[in-house]
């Protein structure tokens, strides 16, 4: 429980410090998404239950210091990008890195379709190409920064090498 509401406090924080970051693109809602190493450090060692608790505290308290509308886009984004990289983490096919940009272009998927369902359009959907190139890179940054803490992690014996 100490170490779920440590990651939650750490997820958070993140979240609201990137909240702070000037956008880097043009594009509406495009963050570095840096909260989500949290989560992905998470997956690996805790498991998907353990994360989405992380996952879904983060974005109730995080829609505390925001609005009903984020925390509709934070959840179905939050919530489709885990259940993606659960799977994938399953499949010996994708490391790290690979399953941080396809969470990373889910939540995209996520936030196009909440964003859909509530302006009642479907022309919002043409961001999702350019969400999807932006999601290679900010995958690529969020699984080095993982693929890093969880080598320190299994050197220190935090978590297995079957994690």
């Amino acid at each position: 429980l100490v170490l779920l509401s440590l990651l939650t406090a750490i997820a958070l924080t993140i979240f609201m410090l990137e909240a702070q970051i000037p956008p880097l693109v043009p594009i509406p809602g495009v963050k570095l998404g840096l909260a989500n190493i949290v989560t992905l450090v998470a997956l690996y060692l805790l498991g998907w239950k353990q994360t989405l608790s992380i996952v879904l505290v983060r974005c109730v308290l995080g829609s505390l210091f925001g609005s009903l509308t984020g925390l509709l886009f934070s959840l179905t984004g939050g919530l489709l990008s885990l259940g993606i990289m659960t799977l994938c983490k399953r499949t010996p096919v994708f490391s790290v890195y690979g399953i941080s940009i396809l969470g990373a272009a889910a939540h995209n998927i996520g936030q196009i379709l909440a964003a859909m369902a509530l302006m009642q359009s479907v022309y919002v959907a043409a961001y999702l190409p350019y969400l999807l190139l932006i999601a290679i890179f900010t995958g690529m940054l969020t699984g080095a920064a993982c693929s890093g803490l969880v080598k320190i992690l299994k050197k220190g014996g935090a978590i297995n090498e079957n994690s």
